[in-house]
C-alpha cells in the first residue's frame, strides 16, 4: 500500500466518522423535537409520525427522482410491503414511546438492542450460523437492556417497553432488507421504503383520529423533525459509503450521550447510574457482534 493510498483511506475514515457524528446530532435533535411536539404540545403520536415522515419524503424527493421509478421493478413485492410495514410500525411505537413519555435517554438506550434481535432473527429465520460467542454477546446485550428497564423497581412503567417493541420491529425490517438485497439493488429497497412509508403512516394516523399541528410552533417542530431526519439519514448513508461499518460503529454509539444531552437541555432529565451500566453492556456487546460480522463477512 502506497503512502498516497494510506492518506486517502485516512481521509475517507475521518470523513465517514464526521458524517456519522453529524447524523447522530441530527437524529438527537429530531427526537427531542418530536418528544416536545407530542408530550408538551399534545399532538397525537400517529399524526406526529405521519407529518414528520411526510416532510422527510418531500425533502428526499430529489433522491426518489434520481433513483427513478425503474427501481420499482421487483419479483418480491410482498416482502417489500412487509418490510416497510414493519418499519412503519416500529416508527409508530418509537414516537408513541416519546409521547408516553419515556425519557429520551431510556428510549434511545433500549432502541440500541435492535442488533441483538437481528442476530436472533438471522439464526431462526434466515438460517445463518451464529457462534456461541455471538449468542453470549446477545445475551449480554439483553442483560444491559434489563438493567436499564429495571422492571423490578417501583419506577418501572409499561410504556418503557415501547422502545423495545420498536427495536424488535426494526430488527425484523432489517432481516427483510437483507433477504431482499440477495436479489435486488439497495436503490430498489430504498425507493420502496421512501414511497410506502408515508401512505402506511397516513392510514395509521387516520385510524387513530387524524390531527393537524395546532399551532405555529407545532408546525415548525414538525418541519424541523422531518428535515433533520432526512438530513440525518442522508449523512448516515454518506458515512457508510466512505468507510467500513465496523470502524463507524463506535461513532454511532455517540447517539446515546447526544440524546441524553438534548433531554437534559429541553426537559431537565438526568439519567440514573443504571443507564450507564446497562448502556456499557449493550455497546460492548454490539461492538463485538459488528467485529464478528466483519471477520466472517
Amino acid at each position: 500500500m502506497t503512502d498516497a493510498t494510506i492518506v486517502s483511506n485516512s481521509k475517507a475514515a475521518l470523513t465517514g466518522a464526521f458524517w456519522m457524528v453529524f447524523a447522530g446530532v441530527g437524529f438527537a435533535l429530531s427526537n427531542v423535537s418530536i418528544q416536545y411536539l407530542t408530550m408538551t404540545l399534545g399532538l397525537a403520536s400517529p399524526s406526529a409520525t405521519f407529518w414528520q415522515y411526510f416532510v422527510s419524503l418531500v425533502a428526499m424527493a430529489p433522491v426518489v427522482w434520481r433513483i427513478g421509478f425503474s427501481g420499482l421493478k421487483t419479483r418480491r413485492l410482498g416482502l417489500h410491503i412487509l418490510r416497510v410495514g414493519l418499519a412503519a410500525l416500529g416508527v409508530q411505537l418509537w414516537v408513541a414511546a416519546l409521547a408516553y413519555p419515556v425519557p429520551i435517554w431510556q428510549a434511545i438506550a433500549l432502541l440500541m438492542t435492535s442488533p441483538f434481535f437481528v442476530t436472533i432473527g438471522a439464526a431462526l429465520v434466515l438460517g445463518e450460523r451464529v457462534t456461541s460467542r455471538r449468542w453470549g454477546a446477545t445475551l449480554l446485550g439483553f442483560i444491559g437492556g434489563m438493567i436499564i428497564l429495571a422492571p423490578w423497581s417501583e419506577a418501572f412503567v409499561w410504556g418503557a417497553l415501547l422502545p423495545v417493541a420498536a427495536a424488535v420491529l426494526w430488527g425484523s425490517s432489517i432481516l427483510c432488507m437483507k433477504k431482499l438485497e440477495e436479489e435486488e439493488s439497495p436503490q430498489s429497497v430504498t425507493l420502496y421504503l421512501l414511497l410506502f412509508l408515508s401512505p402506511i403512516n397516513l392510514l395509521l394516523a387516520l385510524g387513530a383520529g387524524f390531527e393537524l399541528p395546532g399551532t405555529a410552533m407545532a408546525w415548525w417542530l414538525v418541519i424541523a423533525a422531518g428535515l433533520l431526519g432526512a438530513v440525518a439519514n442522508s449523512t448516515l448513508a454518506m458515512a457508510y459509503a466512505r468507510t467500513d461499518a465496523a470502524y463507524l460503529q463506535p461513532f454511532d454509539h455517540l447517539k446515546l450521550p447526544l440524546n441524553v444531552l438534548c433531554g437534559f437541555i429541553v426537559f431537565g432529565w438526568v439519567p440514573p447510574g443504571n443507564l450507564w451500566l446497562g448502556a456499557a453492556l449493550i455497546i460492548g456487546a454490539s461492538l463485538f457482534i459488528v467485529q464478528a460480522e466483519r471477520k466472517t463477512g
